[in-house]
């Protein structure tokens, strides 16, 4: 609708420029030379736009008027010689090709465009597209992992009801002895922490905490860490070995967090060199505004099969395991603007790495 309404605007535009060319060429006598001069150069305006506007046709029609008007104007103000009838034929012959050459770079510039604006329209079109796949791939995913979730969820919570079960029958339907009395309400004990601790870990993996940030002095962390891990190995004989470069610098984070986090990995690695021992390392160093905290063991380490799944919720490799620690670690990890990487050690067990911005102006 623009262009229609753009066409007579321009076509007038033309004609009066033109005919004013014409008619002032007229009036101003032959013997004003440099005035005679700069009205034929003028003829190329009217012929430049109309090229420009209607393409080579327009450019080359514009071009034979302007010539016809240029040509009768110069004889009726002064007669014609033989020079200057060839020097009429080449002015004339410039205005066509002024006007051909004009409207042929226009029109290959219109093409050149038009096509430009299909293909903008047709990526436009592929993107939303591929919009509309990529959020109906989000959902399938959304819809997998609540699925997997139920499923491992389910799958934890028989096990423990299956053994309360158990024994509240026995104690129900039989007579047992004190001993045994004490063992089936045991199991039930057991049961009930383990469920209890299962959707504790599921809903602080449903439903993070967001980090309470402040500047946390690494050292102290890791020193209060051991102390925990050091309970909790109980008979197995377990070193120690920390190594926190000196130069530390403060961390912002939320320490309950990370502690909770560097206490699962310790945790983890006395575990698995269970029940023989050994020696896990826990370092500390700081490069590029980054903190990194390693946790190496000498355990069995984890098989090359399983290092891209010990992230994903309810996948463990325990027998008593919930398959949640892991994922919860990695998520608090993310939500600090950081990340937990795991690696096979060249002799033996695992090293868990930290990687964590020494200073954050957000969190995630």
């Amino acid at each position: 609708m623009r262009k229609r309404q753009s066409v007579p605007v321009r076509t007038l535009l033309i004609s009066t420029t033109l005919l004013a060319t014409g008619l002032c060429q007229h009036l101003i006598p032959a013997s004003q030379v440099h005035w005679q001069f700069v009205l034929q150069r003028l003829y190329y305006l009217p012929i430049i736009l109309a090229a420009l506007s209607f393409g080579w046709r327009g450019g080359s029609i514009t071009a034979l008027i302007g010539g016809v008007f240029y040509s009768v104007n110069t004889f009726l103000t002064s007669p014609a010689s033989s020079y200057d009838l060839l020097d009429l034929d080449l002015e004339v012959t410039m205005f066509c090709l002024v006007g051909m050459m004009t409207g042929i770079l226009a029109d290959r510039e219109a093409r050149r465009k038009s096509t430009l604006e299909q293909t903008a329209r047709e990526l436009s079109k592929v993107y939303r597209e591929l919009q509309e796949n990529f959020e109906q791939m989000k959902r399938t995913e959304r819809l997998s992992a609540i699925g997997q979730l139920s499923a491992g969820l389910a799958h934890e919570i028989r096990n423990p009801l299956a053994a309360i079960e158990g024994s509240a029958d026995v104690l129900q339907n039989e007579t047992p002895s004190e001993k045994q009395r004490h063992e089936f309400l045991g199991i039930i004990q057991k049961e009930c922490r383990r469920l209890n601790r299962l959707l504790t870990n599921f809903l602080d993996f449903a439903k993070p905490r967001q980090p309470d940030l402040e500047m946390t002095e690494i050292g102290h962390l890791v020193d209060s860490v051991v102390g925990l891990a050091a309970h909790a190995a109980g008979g197995t004989p377990i070193m120690f070995n920390k190594e926190i470069a000196a130069s530390l610098p403060l961390l912002e984070c939320d320490p309950e967090q990370l502690k909770q986090v560097l206490l699962n990995l310790t945790i983890n690695a006395i575990q698995a060199m269970q029940p023989n021992g050994g020696e896990i390392t826990i370092k500390a160093q700081e490069r590029q505004q980054q903190v990194f905290l390693e946790v190496q063991d000498q355990g069995c380490g984890i098989l090359p099969e399983y290092l891209g799944k010990i992230f994903d919720p309810f996948f463990t490799t325990k027998n008593d395991g919930t398959g949640l620690g892991l994922s919860v670690a990695h998520q608090i990890l993310q939500q600090h603007g950081g990340q937990l990487t795991a690696e096979r050690n060249a002799e033996q067990g695992m090293t868990f790495r930290i990687i964590l911005p020494v200073k954050r102006t957000s969190v995630l």
